[in-house]
């Protein structure tokens, strides 16, 4: 059997915010194996761990499909809660608003899926506090493109530098894992913990839980 997460060790988490400092300018892109997957027994959620098989990232109370009113909670390795994320009341798009920690005032960031059939590679974007910027780009910090359904996305800052991926991943010896499990790549100047709440969002709006993805 192909291992997934050798270890389950905790690592120190960082501080959430839309974007990481300049301090981290020089560092390498950090690979991260998401696995859609609760560490709960009868759970849904996911897990994530880094290059060394450390518990990074984990969500066991996730709700599949966008259809659910509940709360998704993204926690660190020891179970802090970093992320609070919601469905945008009275919303005719999906839209969703990211919470810091579990606190549901104030949000963080909002992540509006596109629907604009003349720019089909574009999935979503991401903007800075309650709204969404539509089609000036007033707000927007970050835009997602490709194709979730296929693990191949690209998350673009607001210079166009590629600053998070999603990809399939790879098993020793050929074997493939499906799409269940999967890469994310995370530059260093982008939180990694906004990259996965991006990875959950995306799941939540073109997961295999809904009719149409992309």
């Amino acid at each position: 059997m192909i291992k997934i997460h050798p270890n389950v060790s905790a690592i120190p988490s960082e501080k959430t915010t839309l974007k990481s400092s300049s301090n981290l300018e020089a560092a390498d892109a950090v690979v991260l194996t998401v696995w859609k997957k609760s560490l709960l027994f009868n759970c849904n959620g996911f897990t994530v761990f880094d290059a060394k098989g450390n518990l990074v990232f984990r969500v066991d109370n996730y709700m599949a499909g966008s259809g659910s009113n509940g709360e998704i909670v993204l926690m660190d390795a020891g179970g802090k809660p970093l992320f609070t994320i919601r469905r945008k009341r009275l919303s005719l798009a999906d839209n969703w608003l990211v919470y810091d920690g579990e606190t549901v005032v104030n949000p963080l960031f909002s992540v509006k899926k596109h629907m604009n059939i003349l720019n089909t590679k574009c999935l979503a974007h991401v903007s800075s506090g309650t709204t969404g910027s539509g089609s000036n780009g007033k707000n927007i910090v970050y835009e997602i493109e490709g194709s979730y359904s296929q693990r191949s996305c690209a998350v673009y800052d607001e210079n166009r530098r590629r600053v998070a991926e999603i990809k399939q991943k790879e098993a020793v010896g050929g074997v493939a894992f499906g799409v269940d499990v999967f890469r994310l790549i995370v530059e260093p100047n982008m939180e990694m913990s906004v990259a996965m709440a991006i990875v959950i969002l995306l799941d939540q709006m073109f997961g295999s839980s809904r009719r149409f993805s992309t």
